[in-house]
C-alpha cells in the first residue's frame, strides 16, 4: 500500500498512541539512546519507557520529559495551533467576537 494513503482505522487514539511510540523508539535508536541511558536522562522509570515502547500508554509530563532529552520537544508546539488570519478584516472580526474562556454545556 502506498505510504502517502490515509488508512482511517489510523486515526483512532489506540492507533495514534502506537505510532507516537513507535517514531520515539525508532528515534532513540537512531541517536544510539539505550532505554536505561533515556530512563537515567529524563528521569523517567525504566519501566514507564518500557511500557511506553510495547503498550503504548505514558503521562504526558513523561512524555514531554523524554521528547526534551530526545531535542524533539519543538513537534508539541505544533499541536492545537492558534487560529490564523488571512487578512486584516478575519483579525478584526475575531477582535469583535466575545472571546470564550470556557466551553458550553451541550
Amino acid at each position: 500500500m502506498d505510504n502517502n494513503k490515509f488508512i482511517l482505522d489510523d486515526f483512532n487514539p489506540p492507533a495514534i498512541a502506537r505510532g507516537i511510540a513507535e517514531r520515539m523508539k525508532a528515534f532513540r535508536i537512531s541517536q544510539n539512546v539505550t532505554q536505561a541511558t533515556l530512563a537515567h536522562r529524563s528521569g523517567v522509570s525504566l519501566g514507564s519507557i518500557k511500557r511506553f515502547e510495547s503498550q503504548y500508554k505514558i503521562s504526558l509530563a513523561n512524555l514531554l520529559r523524554i521528547a526534551q532529552v530526545l531535542e524533539a520537544l519543538e513537534a508539541f508546539h505544533h499541536l492545537f495551533p492558534t487560529m490564523e488570519y488571512r487578512n486584516m478584516d478575519d483579525l478584526l472580526k475575531s477582535k469583535q467576537k466575545h472571546s470564550r474562556k470556557r466551553a458550553r454545556n451541550v
